[in-house]
């Protein structure tokens, strides 16, 4: 993800947390790929941030095996042993991963399902998202599903300008 005043060697960066998530307004360090879980909490601790960004700048990827283990091994850290608060941006395709590593069981554990809609706007007034199943009655009770104009409320937004005060500490 191309980000204003980051590079590719971009690992952490520090802001507030700007998504209206359970997280909103906290001092955050977001985190841009796999990295050393104790690096990881000690600069959340140095930089008295009291919440974990995770997967920042859409870097979640479990593509490979060795991936997942990294990924799956720095959750189980943050979230298991340290109790701190902790983020995981992942795109929905992912959630089914996500579940299975149990960290969903933990109250300070955010799932931040991405789900890409390009051309928002331009799909009308009529859109419609629909919150499904992998097939009919396979895992959920049913089906919801909602207008995308009404999910597009003021309240919830954020703007892109947001993301443009962040630190980057390395």
């Amino acid at each position: 993800m191309n980000r204003e005043g980051h590079t590719i060697d971009t690992k952490f960066f520090i802001g507030t947390e700007v998504e209206h998530s359970p997280a909103y307004g906290q001092r955050t360090l977001f985190v841009i790929g796999p990295q050393p879980y104790k690096e990881v909490l000690a600069r959340a601790l140095n930089n008295n941030c009291p919440h974990i960004y995770l997967g920042a700048n859409q870097s979640f990827d479990i593509s490979t095996e060795h991936a997942k283990q990294e990924w799956d091994f720095m959750l189980n850290k943050l979230v298991v042993d340290t109790g701190i608060w902790v983020t995981l941006d992942f795109d929905v395709k992912h959630v089914e991963w996500v579940l299975d590593s149990g960290m969903t069981e933990y109250n300070t554990f955010i799932p931040m399902m991405s789900c890409k809609l390009p051309f928002i706007n331009q799909l009308g007034y009529n859109a419609c998202l629909k919150l499904d199943d992998m097939d009919f009655k396979a895992t959920n009770p049913g089906v919801w599903t909602h207008r995308v104009h009404d999910l597009m409320d003021r309240k919830v937004f954020t703007d892109w300008t947001k993301y443009t005060k962040d630190e980057v500490i390395e």
